[in-house]
């Protein structure tokens, strides 16, 4: 491993000097990585230093429940030769998915060396390859090396290794086989079954985790870009939030906000951002409030595919979080009989809260984390008391939550 600081300083006076287009670019629009019906604000990013820290708040399922902020980036530096052999000269097959960044293939290395090795030997890795044409080029490559390639939680994906050969800018990451929740959440057929009430909630806690120990450390981190596509899940589905692209500083000097480019994903990013510019640690907590609702709805946040007044799925669903006795129009049609509805109204309770209009109303991250316990501790109290053949694998489907589900399928996704 060896430290990418420098390195990295003089690869971007050498790009600079050798590609002026690209940096003229990079304030430009970022593309959508997953979906047409999620449009994405202006982009420009920028790296800073850190403070060193650690602070708790990891997986329960973790062995190390305590994340770290280094001073500098300690990662693998490749040669494009070297990812060109981890990847199978980057075939076609390979591919895991593709992003406004570029292509993510699927790689081999040494699980103790990290060097390439044999396909099926070792450890798979995940390698994220700029396309020359991508909008956000270089700076949110940067980005994402200063600041993930410095942090190290359970409930973030990890970076092992970047590569900046020859003007080629890839990133090496540990793989998520469950790949994103995005894909769990609004696709469907063999690969993807409808997630259960219980695997919700734990997702939800991890990322939420993943938040509050970002808005924890010692200089705080807004993540600016938290949504259910860079949600990742391990094998054990367990969540991890990947993509730092966007992450930028909280305010310092005793500041409430930043003031920036607007930037991220419209129909998460907080409303006092999108209209002033001004970031809060805060506006964080309100993308986290639009997932939590797409997991209590099974529904995008945005689709104009929906009928007029569902397209913006906060606005739509706002009175009926707000009323216990409609509540069960917005619940998802495959959690039929998964859930306690008194959690679903805490759920519920709890959304609202975070999509507070007023920054400083809405919870903190570590409140959220502690909520979210209490909602999952009394789900798995209340399956305790229930017989064992209640229900199979945790689902309980009825005619009634099946057309519910065909239904909001072809609404709204």
């Amino acid at each position: 491993m060896g430290n990418c600081a420098s390195a990295i300083d003089a690869f971007v006076q050498r790009g600079n000097r050798a590609s002026p287009a690209a940096t003229a670019g990079m304030s430009a629009s970022r593309r959508t990585s997953s979906s047409a019906t999620t449009g994405k604000l202006s982009t420009l990013s920028s790296a800073s230093t850190f403070m060193p820290s650690t602070v708790s708040g990891g997986d329960d399922d973790d062995d190390d429940p305590v994340g770290q902020i280094l001073e500098s980036p300690n990662l693998k530096i490749y040669t494009f030769a070297e990812l060109k052999s981890a990847t199978r000269n980057f075939r076609p097959e390979t591919v895991l998915g593709e992003g406004g960044f570029g292509k993510v293939y699927k790689g081999w290395v040494d699980e103790k060396t990290m060097n390439p090795s044999k396909a099926s030997t070792g450890v798979m890795v995940a390698v994220k390859k700029l396309n020359p044409e991508s909008v956000q080029g270089m700076e949110q490559w940067q980005s994402e090396v200063n600041f993930l390639g410095r942090i190290s939680h359970p409930n973030l994906v990890r970076l092992l290794g970047y590569s900046m050969d020859d003007n080629e800018l890839l990133l090496v990451y540990e793989f998520m086989a469950k790949g994103s929740l995005e894909n769990h959440l609004f696709r469907r057929g063999a690969v993807y079954e409808p997630l259960p009430w219980s695997l919700r909630l734990k997702i939800l806690i991890g990322a939420a985790r993943g938040l509050a120990f970002l808005h924890s450390s010692e200089r705080q981190i807004i993540y600016r870009d938290f949504k259910a596509s860079n949600i990742l899940l391990d094998s054990h589905f367990n969540a991890k939030l990947s993509d730092f692209g966007l992450a930028k500083h909280g305010p310092d000097g005793g500041e409430s906000h930043v003031t920036t480019r607007v930037m991220g994903t419209y129909g998460y990013a907080a409303p006092e951002y999108v209209s002033t510019g001004h970031l809060y640690v805060k506006s964080d907590v309100y993308g986290f409030g639009v997932v939590l609702l797409e997991m209590i709805s099974g529904l995008r946040a945005l689709d104009p595919s929906r009928e007029r007044e569902k397209v913006n799925l906060v606005n739509w669903a706002r009175p009926l979080l707000s009323d216990r006795r409609k509540l069960s129009q917005l619940m998802d049609g495959g959690l039929e009989g998964q859930y306690n509805p008194k959690a679903a109204l805490l759920a519920a309770q709890l959304t609202l809260r975070c999509l507070n209009g007023d920054p400083k109303r809405r919870p903190s991250m570590k409140e959220v984390v502690e909520a979210l316990e209490k909602i999952e501790s009394s789900a798995k109290g209340r399956m305790a008391r229930e017989p064992r053949n209640s229900s199979r694998r945790g689902l309980v489907q009825s005619p009634r939550g099946d057309s519910a589900r065909n239904n909001s399928s072809s609404r709204g996704r």
